[in-house]
């Protein structure tokens, strides 16, 4: 199988930690921390390898930061392609408030990158894309990047005959889908900005995706959900799946996982109705993980024969 590509100009050293309560002014002390590789391509690359697949991460980073984040991406096995940059990579750190089950979520600013940082970063991704299946564009942009650099990405991929799968939001995302990618993961408010439509119904927000994919912004588009499962638009149809009921611990990664599950099932050739279930089924299982952890491929096979994709 044809391996898939993951690209994060903004990964993370994610911390995971706890207290009690969350007060102002106090000192907080804190419970065990855990540290983990994070940023949105890189645990998309991680949840490919954990499910089986094939993965090569391609990413940025620098400072201690930076070699902090080598040294648990090694830890962890994964195939990578690095690129210096002279800024540190950044930290995020997410506090679970014991008593109410409250998760807090702090993303710190990373680094600005340079013209000549930001393009080795496309000429790596070159690189190592030959012969792949999907490049896998996630995260945000680091300040210094251009706006248009999702959409440069999707160009590059085209001329590859590569598929471009682009997770991010705001103009970066409206700017690849101008270029036409073959799947985007817009969450609901992502997909309000993109085409304007306010209603919360899923009926009024199916219409807004098909126009979507009519108009060949995209050949899938997935909408997240949440807890409310996620929506597949293609060219032949829309499919609706939902959340498995799950007691959630953390957060962190599940839209990652999400992207991960679905494109897997998508280079493997599987239908769209099971791709939409691979993803639900990481997403939901990454919800099951503690802190910044990601899924398990157990959980996540366990909760597939739970999800059902069906017509909308």
């Amino acid at each position: 199988m044809p391996h898939i590509v993951t690209l994060t100009l903004n990964p993370a050293i994610d911390v995971a930690t706890s207290v009690p309560v969350v007060t102002p002014e106090h000192k907080l002390r804190c419970g065990s921390v855990r540290r983990d590789p994070g940023g949105g391509g890189i645990n998309v690359a991680h949840v490919v390898r954990e499910l089986g697949g094939e993965s090569i991460a391609v990413y940025t980073r620098g400072g201690a930061t930076g070699l902090l984040l080598e040294e648990l991406l090694e830890d962890k096995g994964l195939l990578r392609r690095s690129i210096p940059v002279e800024g540190s990579t950044r930290e995020s750190f997410t506090v679970a408030e014991g008593t109410s089950a409250r998760e807090y979520r702090f993303i710190l600013p990373g680094p600005v990158l340079s013209e000549r940082e930001w393009q080795r970063c496309l000429d790596a991704v070159a690189e190592v894309s030959v012969g792949a299946a999907f490049i896998v564009a996630s995260g945000s942009l680091p300040q210094g990047v251009p706006e248009d650099f999702y959409a440069r990405v999707v160009r590059l991929a085209r001329r590859l005959d590569v598929r471009a799968v682009v997770d991010t939001s705001g103009p970066p995302l409206a700017l690849a889908l101008a270029e036409g990618v073959y799947l985007a993961k817009p969450n609901r408010r992502e997909l309000r900005e993109l085409t304007g439509v306010a209603a919360e119904d899923v009926a009024t927000q199916a219409e807004a995706a098909r126009d979507l994919v009519a108009r060949g912004r995209a050949q899938l588009l997935a909408v997240s959900m949440g807890a409310e499962g996620a929506l597949l638009t293609t060219r032949d149809g829309q499919l609706r799946a939902t959340t498995p009921p799950v007691e959630p611990r953390s957060s962190v990664g599940a839209g990652d996982s999400f992207v991960a599950g679905l494109t897997l099932a998508l280079a493997r050739g599987r239908p769209h109705d099971e791709a939409l279930r691979w993803g639900i089924a990481a997403g939901t299982a990454a919800l099951l993980s503690q802190g910044t952890d990601l899924c398990k491929r157990a959980d996540a096979e366990r909760l597939f024969t739970q999800v059902t994709a069906v017509p909308v």
